[in-house]
Parts: structure tokens; C-alpha cells; sequence
């Protein structure tokens, strides 16, 4: 058999007919069976020895699927009452009903996805599910972390730790009772909310993670329920959470947060009086470099110069590509956004900068500019402009959304250079803070 479904699911009904007319009664069988087959990336446990397997995903995204199917391989045998490599394993939901609705009886859950000669009973009693082979699954309720006191394991399956009430008492009672077996290991499915549990749990070397968005799984998921969750939470914190599978995480002392991001977003920018391309431009440009910053700004200048507002139109950053790949980027995105200059920061570069913006286009209005100061003094007078309400986003800036709120007054605490945020600041002196706007600007529509 193939490994993976990707090809045949997208070939010409002829090959899918010969593929299937090649298959013997027993196959065809089974073919339904075999996760392998049909699974996406994210749902598969990734190799190395890990202890804990986290599958972050938005809603729907086959997260309770994988966490399904990961329980079948580790309790099954080859043939049906041959043991597999677990004997003992914890179920444990925020709750006993959404435990047993959802990861037992759901329509994605463990009894769904098993083949008849290797379906589980469910002992109702108990809260046992029991394999024609002996194994064991425990259905084990987070509100009660008490119950984990005593039993033990060799394996876990964990639904939506980051909702849980008690989260980090019946995770660290669970990783107590994980001590059968030479390797325990939980997989652990949930949308992703900025809890202490998950955070902790994600910095750990012996956790891995696998991710994807909603969109993954749209095979599977209505289109009238995509479309509406897409139009009403696209680009919103809400929706980097539920559907994008972000974990939406603000520094201790940022700069900004999320929240306030969030509540200055607009769908779309009133006419403006100009806009300008920011670039911050990486030392190096191959597969291994920095971002290199490109960040659309443009102003709205009406009444006195203290009541401007600005606008955060795009994000065209790139990376791994050539000095000649960003700067084609930049232009491209002052092209597109009828943008009257270009500004970069010239103190890695020096006049390799312009040289090579001017090689891409050679009458391109361009303005120099030189960092004599940290990051973060010149990133907090415009951290003060947002704070003022003076400074909005065009829905869909994530990425920078996500550098901004890594910014503190400590420093960057993301992992990197805050390519994209260092573009913004700029664009935002030149407009706002810096004073160089045309004293009678013309206005112009988007």
C-alpha cells in the first residue's frame, strides 16, 4: 500500500478507479481503517523520542480525529487480540460527559474510528473502554485531578488542556501516574489559549508539536460553516485562536497587547493623505537570514497634527531571498499601494541599500534612515500613539501583530529580529512623529 492519500484524492477518476479495482476484498476492507492512508501532516505522531505530542489546531481542524487515532496505534496489535504497546491508558477531558461524548462516542471518537474485530466495549460502570486484546482506556474528568492519584499508565490521550479548570493540578497528577511501560507518552489536542499549562508545556525539550488551521480539514467541514466563521472572525484575535490555531501570547511589559490591536482594527482605511513603504532590511540574504521588514503605513492628516491618524495597510515582509528579492518586494508593494516613499534603515547596509533599491528602480523616492537608538526608545513613542487611539490595522496583519506583542520594555522576547515591528516604528516616525508630512497634502482613496 501507498503511504498517504494526497495523490489519489486529487487524481483523475480513471486512476482512482484502477487504483481501487487493484485492491482485494480485504484491503478494501480496511482501507477505511488505515489512518495512515488518509491522514494529513499534523495528525501523525512525528518521529524522535519525545514525551509529549501536542497537536494545535483551530476548530475542526482533525485534532480529535488524530488524538483518536494515535490511542488506536498504541493499543492495537497486529491482529486483534495481539497486545500493542500500551496496556493502560488515561482519557481525560475538561469533563466526564465531554469525555465520553466527544472522545469515546463522537462521530471522530476512538469507538468511530475502530474497525469491528478491533472495537472497544464501553463499560459504562467502570468508565472503562476495553480492546479484544486486554487493553485499557480510563476515562478520567480534569475537574477531579484526585482521581489520577493511584492509577497508573503507560499512555494519555488529553482533550483541550487549555480549557481546563484545573488545568495545571490534573496535568501534573496525570504526569505522576504516566510511570508504565518504558516510555509513556500523552497526546494532547486543543485549540490553543494562552494559559500557563500550555505555555510550560510547549517550552519543555520533550515536547513536539505539530499545527494547522481550520482551513486544513475544509474537506470535511461544511462550506456555509467556513465561510461565516471566515468572514465574522477572520484577522480578529478570536480567530488566530480558533480558526488559525495561534496561541496568541503578549510579553510581560509589552509594548502592546493583543487586546488593544485588536480593537483598533478596521476592514478598510478611509482615504489618506500619504503612505509610505517601510523596510528594514536584513545583513544577509539567504535561507537562513532575518526577516526583512516591509510594512505599508499611511496617514490620515486632518485637523492639527496631534489628531492624525495612521493606518497599517499591509504586511509584504519576505525572507531567505536575495537583496534584489526584497528590494523588487518593497517597490512592488509601493506600486500597489500608491505609496509616495520608500523609507529603510540604512545602519546594517550603509549605501548597499540604496544601491540596490535603485538598481530595481532607479527613481525611486527614497529616505535614509539611521538607528542612533535602541529598539525599544524608538519603538515606545509609537507604542504611546497607539495607546492614544491614533493608530489603526486593516484586519489580517497577524505576523506583525505577533512581534509587536513580543516587544517590551525588557527588549524583544520573541525569537528572532522584530523585522517587521523596527519597518513599522519607521514608517510611523516618518509619518506622525518626525513631522516631515506635506503641509497640504491631496487626499487619496484606497
Amino acid at each position: 500500500m501507498v503511504s498517504g492519500a494526497g495523490w489519489i484524492a486529487s487524481a483523475p477518476a480513471d486512476v482512482q478507479a484502477e487504483f481501487l479495482d487493484d485492491l482485494d476484498e480485504g484491503e478494501l476492507l480496511a482501507l477505511p481503517y488505515l489512518f495512515e492512508f488518509w491522514a494529513m501532516d499534523h495528525q501523525l505522531p512525528p518521529a524522535g523520542d519525545w514525551r509529549s505530542w501536542v497537536i494545535m489546531g483551530g476548530r475542526g481542524a482533525g485534532k480529535t480525529r488524530a488524538g483518536a487515532e494515535w490511542v488506536r496505534s498504541m493499543v492495537e496489535g497486529s491482529m486483534p487480540k495481539d497486545a500493542g504497546r500500551a496496556r493502560r491508558v488515561a482519557i481525560v477531558g475538561e469533563t466526564l460527559d465531554q469525555t465520553r461524548e466527544v472522545m469515546i462516542f463522537g462521530e471522530s471518537g476512538i469507538l468511530a474510528c475502530s474497525p469491528p474485530d478491533r472495537r472497544p466495549d464501553w463499560i459504562a460502570g467502570r468508565r472503562v473502554l476495553q480492546w479484544p486484546n486486554g487493553a485499557e482506556a480510563h476515562v478520567i474528568s480534569a475537574h477531579d485531578p484526585e482521581a489520577l492519584r493511584g492509577p497508573q499508565f503507560d499512555a494519555a490521550w488529553v482533550d483541550e488542556l487549555a480549557k481546563w479548570p484545573k488545568a495545571q493540578d490534573t496535568w501534573d497528577m496525570l504526569q505522576f501516574a504516566l510511570r508504565l511501560g518504558e516510555h509513556p507518552q500523552v497526546c494532547v489536542t486543543t485549540t490553543p489559549r494562552n494559559v500557563p499549562v500550555l505555555k510550560k508545556l510547549l517550552k519543555l525539550p520533550s515536547t513536539v508539536v505539530t499545527h494547522a488551521p481550520t482551513e486544513a480539514n475544509r474537506a470535511n467541514l461544511a462550506d456555509s460553516f467556513l465561510a461565516e466563521v471566515q468572514a465574522r472572525y477572520a484577522g480578529t484575535r478570536l480567530g488566530r485562536q480558533e480558526l488559525e490555531g495561534v496561541l496568541i501570547e503578549d510579553a510581560e511589559g509589552a509594548l502592546w497587547s493583543h487586546r488593544l490591536l485588536e480593537a483598533q482594527q478596521v476592514e478598510h482605511a478611509p482615504p489618506l493623505d500619504r503612505v509610505v513603504v517601510a523596510v528594514d532590511p536584513p545583513v544577509t540574504g539567504n535561507a537562513g537570514s532575518d526577516e526583512c521588514g516591509i510594512i505599508v503605513v499611511g496617514v490620515r492628516m486632518q485637523g492639527p497634527e496631534q489628531e492624525w491618524h495612521a493606518y497599517v495597510l499591509a504586511d509584504a515582509s519576505v525572507q531567505g531571498v536575495k537583496p534584489v528579492g526584497w528590494a523588487k518586494a518593497a517597490v512592488n508593494a509601493m506600486e500597489e499601494w500608491g505609496a509616495d516613499k520608500l523609507v529603510a534603515e540604512v545602519n546594517q547596509g550603509g549605501d548597499l541599500v540604496e544601491a540596490v533599491l535603485r538598481q530595481v528602480a532607479p527613481n525611486v523616492p527614497f529616505q535614509k534612515v539611521h538607528a542612533s537608538r535602541g529598539k525599544v526608545a524608538r519603538a515606545e513613542p509609537v507604542a504611546a500613539l497607539y495607546e492614544q487611539g491614533r493608530v489603526h490595522h486593516v484586519r489580517g496583519l497577524g505576523q506583525l501583530e505577533d512581534q509587536m506583542c513580543q516587544m517590551s520594555v525588557q527588549g524583544y522576547q520573541g525569537k528572532g529580529s522584530p523585522d517587521r515591528v523596527d519597518a513599522l516604528v519607521w514608517a510611523l516616525h516618518e509619518l506622525i512623529l518626525d513631522s516631515r508630512a506635506p503641509a497640504q497634502p491631496q487626499l487619496r482613496s484606497l
